[in-house]
């Protein structure tokens, strides 16, 4: 059987869409494009517009971004028609859904800076609000998303901007079917399988498509399922199991008063799926009130923080009690409390007599993350005062009977307070979606002794206080961190957490690491919070932020232990504030608070493009119980361990460094300096099945390895040497060597991350690799200058994931050390040395577009600089000569101000932000035509792009 085309893939697919009720449509371009959208529009609502009127509307359509236009999408709009009368339109209707107007097209041209033609579009009301773009079976899907991410850059802005009213966008190769919202940030990581409630996956395209482009299911997602994220200024698009426990919630307010609870895994975005369901329960005619309620008041700060991401003002911190009454008596319909105040509020009797009109009428209450708070006295009061209430709880890890802890009111399930799961979506599940990752788990102990691995802590068969907690034993963990923290999160690209036993072995710790750091033996960047004397002898002690009533001045001191440990704190805190030039203490209780959020900002900011990594960094975070539940970041991949967990403390502990980001990112990275590999398997088993551990830890150390040498064999199969890539015949041959190094490339990634990890182990050594490397880099280069020459390729649509390659400490500051070494080197060394410094240069990817400037000054000036410490100097006055003269050379060949563009280089190089077309065109002797406005536009852009990466990227660190 002969491979199936794309073009067979694309009629397939177009004849059942026909078949669900849409109708084909012939339009081959932009033209077409707009006339068949007037049609539309005039059908849909009933109205003709002249030529004049139809331009005012294509005015109002052309206005704003893609996040802009998704508004636009959603309102209406009034114009003054020929007659002078005002008159309103809708684009698309979300109340009724079946009044759109659905249309397939395929084959779209439209020219921007390149002509682009749109495999299969869905029109509605004329407007393209999904597009569909397919590789033939056997391609990557992901080559389909590249392909969208062109156009996006390319095309979709011309025509007046149509094609950024497109909502969602599906990817297909026939086998393989994923959906992703329309925004300029994409990322791959961002594009799901849809699923029925079973969570079992929609893949193949023919079920995807009557499951989810069927009209009344694309209809519903686009008016409800599409959320605006006004933070970061993107759409976003709730993942199926999000859909479908959000209808259960909606369903289950408006047919019956039963409760009930949602069981998503840590990590699958509860706050998101909350927040919609939040939003549709409180406009339910028969709901007077929604109250969403966290157990501790960092979780307040964060969720309102989120919530309001979504939607700006939905909801507003209730720093005190008075607040949230005053909250719950007014107009607002979504309330946002702590349920320290909520119990406050319902137990003080000036407060209850405020709250008596509320007492009867309809109030949702959602609880988040109720497996930890909802098991005291607190809940039933809450229950017992608010007469007509509807309560549903998220949870990733529930209380069952094997995890319930015993109170004075029994031993109770989550099923006992909120009835039955109304949706469930487990770790098992999240990983085979890849929205979390797999966790890689190293027992550090007697029995690793082989291999590099640094030394022998012996906890294996200990199970006593004292010998934990004694300081020669936390010595030796202190100096394994110290020597595995690069390799366990890239360099210090990446943050940990280190969760303890008690305080008392906290502030050990930190006085530990303090003195190595005073002594020279490391330069990480440590920090510590807590607040109760939490500790391992109650497994359910919590250490978080005090929800102190400001307005009743509660003084935090009383929280802790003993004055010495707060003593220690303001002392850790003293240290952060030398660190970071801040000012926190325990004075108050908005203080510490403030000094958690700098905490937590300081992890969460890793991700940003514009994080400044040497000022900003933190290192590592120790913590007895806080930060282990509920807090997210991205940039954490490793958590150390030297406390005692189990079943839902150790999943949500574990749980905090699988955020999926990026490729490099394989794993979450968890060091043990207990055993706790029996209860590992236990709350495995407990929270998905007794099947499942292959499905959540990363295989052992040896079957990476294997996999690596799979993976080197397929290479060594194509090409024998790495001379042989320049031997490769023709794309196919050369997209074939890029598949099977990316493969090779993401095996040595993870096998990275082990401390056993070692090059001699393996069937190919470093240096070779590395001359591979050079090959794989080589084919890079050649796809990027194919497309600034406007030329096609088969590579084209190819990632070669360079994040799995760039590494942080190879920058010119370790070039000029090793340029320094060859100036004092013996002649005899002279050219292997030389030779290693341009192979660096070769293999690194920021230090590849440096590699012509760099050997220009290694062979005209190097040989001429007299003393090895000069040559800093020297090569500095050489790099701004060469920055002066590039700049001069664009500014020559562009015709613009070289002053003003200078200006906006620095202003690109500060803020991360490149700079609209506009401010480019104000640098230029002549304003371009509107023609050649977008091509002069992107040129120079590129042009600036390419000045930045050479000049400025990597050049310290």
């Amino acid at each position: 059987m002969t491979k199936q085309s794309e073009a067979l893939l694309e009629q397939n697919l177009i004849n059942q869409l026909v078949g669900l009720g849409y109708t084909s449509v012939a339009i081959p371009d932009g033209a077409d494009l707009v006339a068949n959208l007037q049609r539309q529009l005039a059908t849909f609502n009933n109205i003709k517009f002249s030529k004049k009127e139809f331009e005012t509307i294509l005015n109002h359509l052309a206005k704003g971004n893609v996040f802009e236009k998704a508004k636009t999408l959603r309102g209406r709009f009034q114009f003054i028609n020929d007659a002078g009368e005002p008159t309103y339109i809708q684009f698309f209707d979300s109340e009724d859904w079946t009044k759109n107007l659905f249309q397939v097209t395929h084959q779209i041209t439209q020219e921007g800076t390149y002509k682009n033609r749109y495999d299969v579009t869905l029109l509605v009301n004329g407007l393209p609000l999904v597009q569909i773009e397919l590789k033939r079976r056997g391609l990557e899907i992901k080559e389909a998303f590249n392909q969208i991410n062109r156009y996006q850059r390319h095309s979709f802005w011309s025509n007046h901007g149509l094609f950024q009213y497109v909502q969602l966008f599906v990817i297909s190769n026939g086998v393989n079917t994923k959906y992703l919202a329309n925004n300029a940030l994409q990322s791959v990581k961002q594009t799901f399988f849809w699923s029925d409630e079973h969570n079992k996956n929609i893949k193949e395209l023919t079920e995807f498509t009557s499951a989810f482009l069927n009209q009344d299911h694309l209809s519903k997602m686009i008016a409800k399922y599409i959320v605006r994220n006004e933070t970061h200024k993107i759409l976003m698009i709730l993942r199926p199991y999000q859909y479908y426990a959000v209808e259960k919630l909606v369903e289950q307010v408006k047919t019956n008063t039963d409760n009930g609870y949602i069981w998503h895994t840590t990590g699958s975005g509860k706050t998101l799926t909350s927040f919609k369901a939040s939003q549709i329960i409180m406009d339910l005619p028969s709901v007077d009130k929604v109250v969403f309620v966290v157990d501790r008041k960092d979780l307040d700060y964060q969720t309102m923080k989120e919530f309001n991401s979504f939607k700006k003002d939905s909801v507003d911190v209730t720093n005190n009690t008075n607040n949230l009454v005053k909250q719950l008596t007014d107009d607002s319909k979504l309330v946002l409390t702590t349920i320290q105040k909520l119990n406050n509020a319902i137990s003080k009797d000036h407060y209850k007599k405020r709250l008596a009109s509320l007492k009867n009428k309809k109030v949702v209450i959602i609880f988040d993350e109720c497996h930890r708070s909802q098991f005291g006295d607190t809940h039933q009061r809450i229950t017992e005062y608010f007469t007509n209430n509807q309560l549903f709880g998220f949870t990733g890890t529930p209380i069952f009977a094997d995890n319930a802890s015993k109170n004075d009111l029994g031993k109770r399930t989550t099923k006992d307070l909120f009835g039955e799961c109304l949706h469930k979506y487990v770790i098992t599940d999240a990983i085979a979606d890849q929205n979390v990752l797999k966790f890689g788990i190293e027992y550090v102990g007697k029995y690793k002794q082989k291999g590099n691995t640094f030394i022998d802590i012996e906890v294996e068969d200990i199970d006593k206080a004292e010998v934990f907690a004694d300081e020669k034993r936390l010595e030796k963990i202190a100096d394994y961190i110290v020597a595995y923290h690069g390799q366990k999160t890239f360099n210090k690209e990446y943050s940990a957490l280190f969760a303890v036993s008690s305080i008392d072995t906290l502030i050990k710790y930190y006085d530990i690491f303090k003195r190595k750091k005073e002594a020279g033996e490391h330069n990480l960047r440590i920090a510590t919070i807590f607040s109760y004397s939490a500790n391992e002898e109650d497994k359910d002690a919590q250490d978080y932020l005090p929800d102190y009533d400001y307005d009743l001045a509660a003084e935090p001191a009383s929280k802790y232990k003993t004055s010495h440990t707060r003593d220690k704190l303001d002392e850790f805190i003293a240290d952060y504030n030398a660190m970071y030039n801040t000012s926190f203490s325990t004075k108050d209780g908005q203080q510490f608070e403030n000094y958690f959020k700098d905490i937590s900002k300081r992890l969460k900011d890793r991700e940003k493009a514009t994080f400044n990594d040497a000022k900003d960094r933190l290192d590592i975070v120790i913590v007895v119980n806080m930060m282990l539940t509920g807090f997210d970041a991205k940039k954490v991949n490793t958590l150390y361990v030297d406390k005692n967990l189990r079943y839902h403390g150790l999943i949500q502990a574990f749980s905090r460094t699988n955020r999926i980001l990026g490729e490099k990112k394989s794993q979450g990275n968890i060091l043990c300096f207990r055993n706790l590999k029996n209860v590992t398997d236990e709350a495995i088993t407990l929270f998905s099945n007794k099947d499942a551990k292959e499905d959540i830890i990363v295989p052992p150390y040896e079957a990476i390895a294997s996999k690596f040498d799979e993976a080197l064999e397929n290479l060594l199969q194509l090409t024998p040497t790495y001379q042989s890539v320049d031997d490769l015949l023709g794309e196919e041959q050369e997209l074939a060597f890029v598949q099977a190094f990316r493969k090779l490339l993401r095996a040595k990634n993870v096998l990275e991350s082990y401390v056993d990890f070692d090059w001699d182990d393996l069937e190919i050594d470093e240096q070779t690799f590395e001359d591979y490397k050079s090959k794989y880099l080589d084919l890079y280069d050649k796809v990027k200058m194919d497309r600034q020459k406007h030329k096609t390729s088969i590579l084209d649509d190819i990632d070669f994931e360079l994040e799995l390659i760039h590494r942080d400490q190879i920058n010119v500051a370790y070039i000029l050390k090793l340029l320094a070494k060859l100036k004092e080197a013996k002649k005899s060394d002279i050219e292997a040395q030389k030779k290693a410094i341009i192979d660096l240069l070769a293999g690194d990817v920021e230090l590849r577009s440096k590699r012509e400037l760099i050997e220009k000054f290694i062979e005209e000036n190097l040989p001429k600089i007299d003393d090895a410490d000069d040559i800093q100097d020297e090569f500095e006055n050489y790099w701004q000569e060469q920055k002066i003269l590039a700049l001069a050379k664009l500014c020559e060949d562009e015709g613009l101000d070289k002053q003003q563009f200078n200006a906006l280089i620095e202003s690109y190089i500060y803020s991360g932000q490149e700079p609209i077309r506009d401010e480019v065109f104000k640098c230029l002797d002549n304003r371009p035509s509107i023609l050649k406005a977008r091509e002069i536009g992107e040129r120079i852009i590129e042009k600036m792009r390419r000045f930045v990466e050479v000049f400025v990227n990597g050049m310290t660190g």
